[in-house]
């Protein structure tokens, strides 16, 4: 299978790219190599690679930046995306989209399913709900929300995300600020990955999928997990959402139900699981 992967320098595209390279010819572009929102461009990369299957991890992910960029989030987001849906009903190939739990308000109380109605509050949630839409345009076409990302970087590419940041605290002592009253389901790119392979080698019917790790838990709770399994002190600094003051509002309740993945082409492993494979380096 010929596989075109955008966003293969961020943190999932990494990971796709791994995953998919043992045994796929994959065709990994980074923003310097293609400019996603220039729609001629994605067509001629499109006609020029020839895939069988387009996975687009690419975004704009500056959840407050966004509240002051909003056309560049638009761009990014939404309307490559829909050049991407274009450029794959053109080649009649598969196209895969990653969004976000971000497109929920978080006023729930449990795992939000793909049946349940979006209501973003920010305009990343918003640009990332109408990505969803547009890649929907294409029958093809395959959407996983995923969220609270982890795992390895690309080589050569600085560590990010939540959860190293809260692992580097914890191993160097130093104070770590978590969220108390924001629950999630963390995401580990290794099983993303898999997942998304699954998608692409199965007769799952094309779609929107929650592709997260299973079970939910506070910020708070995952750094008292990581410190355990990292065998040290965790010095935690309780943080809420109105005492964070940040620019963009954050779903309070996240958490996501995978089960219709797991129904149709791959189960997700706990957060545990992944938070120890994470850590230990055994995925």
């Amino acid at each position: 299978m010929r596989v075109m992967v955008a966003g293969a320098r961020g943190l999932l595209g990494a990971a796709v790219t791994r995953e998919l390279s043992t045994d796929c010819d994959v065709h990994a572009f980074a923003r310097p190599d293609l400019d996603l929102t220039d729609a001629g461009a994605v067509l001629r990369a499109v006609d020029d690679v020839q895939p069988d299957a387009i996975v687009n991890c690419a975004a704009f992910s500056g959840v407050d930046l966004a509240e002051d960029h909003p056309q560049r989030a638009l761009d990014v987001n939404a309307f490559a995306v829909l050049a991407l849906a274009r450029a794959a009903a053109g080649r009649q190939c598969t196209l895969v989209h990653f969004s976000t739990d971000f497109v929920f308000d978080g006023e729930t109380d449990h795992p939000y399913s793909e049946e349940d109605e979006p209501n973003p509050r920010s305009v990343y949630g918003l640009s990332k709900l109408l990505g969803e839409w547009f890649a929907a345009e294409h029958e093809r076409a395959y959407v996983l929300r995923v969220e609270s990302l982890f795992g390895e970087a690309a080589p050569g590419a600085p560590p990010k995300g939540s959860l190293h940041a809260i692992a580097e605290r914890i191993m160097s002592g130093d104070e770590v600020p978590v969220f108390v009253d924001r629950t999630v389901s963390p995401s580990f790119t290794v099983d993303v990955a898999r997942a998304t392979r699954a998608v692409l080698e199965s007769a799952a019917p094309p779609g929107l999928y929650h592709c997260v790790n299973s079970g939910a838990s506070t910020w708070a709770a995952v750094a008292e997990e990581a410190a355990r399994l990292l065998r040290r002190p965790l010095h935690k600094r309780e943080l809420t959402l109105e005492s964070a003051n940040l620019k963009a509002p954050r779903p309070r309740y996240c958490a996501l139900c995978n089960a219709k993945l797991g129904a149709a082409a791959y189960v997700m492993p706990t957060w545990q699981d992944a938070l120890e494979r994470y850590l230990t380096g055994t995925n």
